[in-house]
Parts: C-alpha cells; sequence; structure tokens
C-alpha cells in the first residue's frame, strides 16, 4: 500500500511525526522516508515534528485555520482573521492571527504566515466557539463579540475613551456595519470585563454598543 493509500484516514489533519511514524512502522528506516517523502512533494513540513500532505499528493489537506489551533498553542482563530471570517470587516485577510497563552510569536511556513498575540487567564477563554470548517475539521475561534474585544485590547496605542471615540474606531478604522454592530451580544462582552485587559475601553464599548 502506497503512502498516500495509507494517510488517507489522516486527510484534512494535520500530521504530527507519531502518527507518520506509525504509518511507516513497516520500513527499516522510517525517518530517512519521511525526509523522501518532503523531497517527493507528498508531505510539507511545517514545523519540526508537524506536516501536511504535499503539493503532490492528492489527499485532502486541513485548512489554514486548523493548522494555527496545532502550530502553537493552546491557541484560537482570532483578530482580523475571526472578524473578517465572521463578516464583521469587509478585506480578506491573508495572514492568520491566533490568540494564545504563550508567547507571543509569528510563525512564517510554506503553507502561510501565522502570528499569535498572548492573552491572559481567565480572559483567554471567554467567548470561544468551536467552527465546524468541514465534517472532518473544527477549529477553535473566537466569537465575534471575542473578536473585536481582542482587536481592541491587543492593538497597540487604543485606549478608547468616548463614544465618538469608539465609533470611528469601529466604523472608520475597521469599517464594522452598523447592522453587524448592533447584532452583537452586549450582555456577553459585559460579562468578561471584570476579568478583561484595557477594561474601559472595553466598558466604553458596551455603552457605545447599547446606543446605536
Amino acid at each position: 500500500m502506497s503512502f498516500s493509500e495509507l494517510v488517507e484516514n489522516y486527510a484534512e489533519e494535520p500530521l504530527t511525526r507519531q502518527i507518520i511514524l506509525s504509518l511507516l512502522k513497516d520500513y527499516k528506516r522510517p525517518n530517512d522516508k519521511i525526509g523522501e517523502l518532503v523531497k517527493e512533494g507528498l508531505l510539507t513540513t511545517i514545523k519540526k515534528g508537524l506536516y501536511v500532505p504535499g503539493p503532490k499528493s492528492k489527499t485532502k489537506k486541513p485548512e489554514a485555520f486548523l493548522i494555527a489551533n496545532h502550530l502553537w498553542g493552546p491557541s484560537y482563530v482570532s483578530l482580523e482573521t475571526a472578524l473578517s471570517y465572521h463578516g464583521l470587516i469587509p478585506e480578506r485577510v491573508y495572514e492568520i492571527s491566533s490568540v494564545t497563552v504563550k508567547a507571543s510569536k509569528t510563525v512564517n511556513t510554506k503553507v502561510g504566515r501565522f502570528t499569535y498575540r498572548q492573552a491572559s487567564l481567565p480572559y483567554y477563554f471567554f467567548g470561544l466557539e468551536s467552527i465546524k470548517l468541514t465534517p472532518r475539521q473544527v477549529v477553535l475561534m473566537a466569537s465575534p463579540e471575542k473578536a473585536l474585544c481582542d482587536k481592541i485590547v491587543m492593538t497597540s496605542g487604543v485606549h478608547l475613551r468616548s463614544i465618538v471615540q469608539v465609533r470611528s474606531f469601529l466604523m472608520d478604522d475597521l469599517r464594522i456595519d452598523i447592522d453587524r454592530l448592533r447584532a452583537l451580544d452586549i450582555d456577553g462582552i459585559d460579562s468578561w470585563i471584570e476579568a478583561a485587559p484595557k477594561a474601559s475601553s472595553l466598558k466604553m464599548l458596551t455603552k457605545t454598543l447599547s446606543e446605536l
């Protein structure tokens, strides 16, 4: 049985070295075989010990959001990436932005650029959703409300002190449609504020949203 056939059971998943070694257990030098598969384009290295099917492989590949969850974790997709996915901002996002409890970092890979911003506990755990991208791919992502809060909390120099300032940030800088803002769960954001960074900015956010 070929490697492509063996790996089919793991289609749409990031492949750990342990998984690949288990598939290659009949080879005398499985580590050498992994190197051959990478050279042949049947595997692509994402980082040490983590792979996805390569450009020559017919196996379905995992989405970039799922790769982001596995690349540096625990983490969840957020900020501009989640805001775009949820339809709050009009821009298409090419870099995958996530939030983690680990140190902030940027990872450049052959399948894209991934950035991670550090969040404190317990704020990290608020407003997370499991998003089903395909029947086999479920990713951890910020809700629209949490993605917006993350954007405010993690953008240097953003301190929202008035309704006018909040409206300018939301509608002029981020270009979020007012109807999308009116649909946000204000109570949800309110419940996070006590344990959130930039609490005063988030309080001003909920005050502004309640008056739209």
